[in-house]
């Protein structure tokens, strides 16, 4: 939570908004959030959160994405950085091998670290719409802050937040009609 309130603060242009858009480097995003986070009266140096981001993929969500790109076109939108290898910022060659994998089931990844441009920014929505050939209003945006789902839903987007792995799927199903795998 404490480091949600500090990326809370000033979103659009606080050290990780920044980061996530490529116009810091590494070093620079260190300093700038142990800045921020001293103002708030912790020491928390920001390579100490990047080691943090690294997460485990979920077997069930990887067969979901496969069921959907059966039917529909699929991309991510990703708020990266520059750090780590590829899209999902891997740790370590076995990560990124299983990170590979699963990111090539998608028809199109569009990165904020890339692109200079970070969700909640409308435009990284309305680039992946035209990059993947759809309108807004034939997509199902998912994330797990409610606050990059907004500007998904203002363009026509159906959006669901990502409290928790089953209660997704299921309000995936009930979008698309398909059949999902059980818990």
């Amino acid at each position: 939570d404490f480091i949600r309130g500090i990326n809370a603060t000033n979103p659009e242009g606080n050290a990780w908004a920044q980061f996530e858009s490529a116009q810091l480097t590494l070093d620079e995003f260190d300093a700038a959030f142990a800045a921020e986070a001293a103002a708030r009266g912790c020491k928390v140096p920001g390579r100490d959160v990047i080691a943090l981001l690294s997460g485990d993929l979920r077997p069930r969500m990887v067969e979901v994405l496969k069921r959907c790109k059966a039917h529909f076109k699929v991309a991510c939108i990703t708020n990266n950085v520059k750090s780590g290898t590829g899209p999902a910022m891997a740790t370590s060659d076995a990560k990124r091998e299983q990170t590979e994998a699963v990111m090539a089931l998608f028809d199109l990844v569009v990165e904020s670290s890339v692109e200079g441009i970070r969700k909640p920014n409308p435009e990284i929505y309305r680039l992946t719409c035209a990059r993947l050939g759809v309108a807004p209003d034939a997509c199902a945006f998912l994330d797990d802050l409610g606050i990059n789902l907004k500007p998904a839903r203002q363009l026509g987007m159906q959006t669901i937040k990502v409290v928790e792995e089953n209660q997704a799927i299921q309000e995936l199903a009930e979008i698309t009609g398909i059949e999902m795998p059980a818990a």
